[in-house]
């Protein structure tokens, strides 16, 4: 345990000498959710049924601009190896650094929700059910994002590569994320969306730090 607090607290600390890159996801997210109202106008009906959706596309996007920190700094300065080769339980070190990233590009989105919730004229019962659904949607996108930014690690055009791997995990949890709230909206029962959602992230945490602690390894050696 002190050993994950520990690698927390680091990625914490080094996310906050570079702010720019942090706020340039939140920034993006705030932009492109905020030009959908703008441009489509004053037509609040049609506002609240595209939100659901445009909230959660722009969370996925955003939360990709992140992932290919997640480990390449690590990578490219040997801490990773160093890791590695470390008393402590390499998968307990990688999942702290997940929830590091979580803690930076997911969870803000969760606080600016209701914000950008209020553009597209949601009522406070679906901006509710949207901030409980990005709260547990987000570190479900960010332990996938892990396993494709494990697997490009050293590769030339990494980036891109990790959309394309991660792009089609996403999609479940962007199906049941957006359809909680849209549900919501419309009067419909939102509990078999929130408990799938709640068996994806049950899933990710049993498994993928362990699967992306493997793949980190792979790509060392």
């Amino acid at each position: 345990m002190n050993a994950f607090i520990t690698i927390v607290h680091r990625d914490l600390l080094l996310v906050m000498r570079r702010k720019s890159e942090v706020l340039t996801a939140l920034f993006f997210f705030v932009i492109v959710t905020s030009l959908f109202p703008l441009g489509i106008g004053a037509d609040t009906a049609l506002l609240r049924k595209i939100a659901p959706g445009v909230i959660w596309v722009a969370a996925l996007l955003s939360t990709l601009l992140g992932l290919q920190r997640m480990f390449a700094a690590d990578y490219v300065d040997g801490t990773l190896e160093q890791l590695v080769l470390s008393p402590n339980s390499f998968t307990v070190l990688v999942f702290g650094k997940i929830v590091a990233h979580w803690l930076v590009c997911g969870l803000p989105l969760v606080l600016l929700a209701p914000m950008i919730g209020i553009q597209f004229d949601l009522d406070v019962q679906s901006l509710k059910v949207l901030m409980v659904a990005l709260l547990m949607g987000t570190p479900v996108l960010s332990l996938l994002g892990s396993i494709g930014a494990a697997l490009t690690l050293g590769v030339r055009g990494g980036s891109v590569l990790v959309s394309l791997l991660i792009l089609p995990l996403y999609i479940p949890v962007l199906i049941f994320g957006a359809g909680a709230v849209y549900a919501s909206s419309v009067g419909l029962d939102i509990g078999g969306h929130f408990s799938l959602l709640g068996a994806l992230l049950v899933l990710a945490l049993a498994f993928i730090p362990w699967v992306s602690a493997n793949a980190v390894k792979i790509a060392i050696e």
